[in-house]
């Protein structure tokens, strides 16, 4: 397993669609899959619903977590790169509308609120085939 800098492992990151949003909800971990893009500035930004675990904790500006991940089981190899920071509310009209019409949901819920994590902590690891994880 190498280490990957921060750049790289944002470059990866923003070179896949999906990922999974990682919060507390009543004491336990809560992940749930989403799309995301990144910004320039290595902030993963995010499309929810009113209902959202996330959405809760960006009006608090709470830490949050952000792992997306390529692997290949035949192979053994691949990456995974973790963001961790505030999660906070998209609120700016012109962001809003800007993000709202680059991240197309997934699902038929309705999604018009917008989150964007900080990248406090940027974590990333290849996989290089027949190395121990962990």
């Amino acid at each position: 397993m190498v280490e990957l800098g921060r750049d790289k492992a944002l470059k990866l990151l923003a070179g896949t669609p999906v990922g999974r949003a990682v919060v507390s909800h009543q004491a336990q971990p809560t992940i749930r899959p989403v799309n995301h893009l990144v910004e320039v500035n290595g902030e993963i930004v995010i499309r929810t619903h009113a209902g959202a675990a996330l959405l809760g904790r960006a009006a608090r500006s709470e830490e949050v977590a952000y792992e997306a991940d390529t692997l290949d089981p035949v192979t053994r190899t691949g990456w995974s790169v973790v963001v961790t920071g505030a999660a906070n509310l998209v609120s700016d009209p012109a962001e809003l509308a800007r993000y709202l019409t680059q991240l197309t949901p997934w699902t038929d819920t309705e999604m018009d609120h917008v989150v964007r994590i900080r990248a406090d902590v940027v974590t990333g690891y290849r996989l290089v085939g027949g190395d121990a994880c962990f």
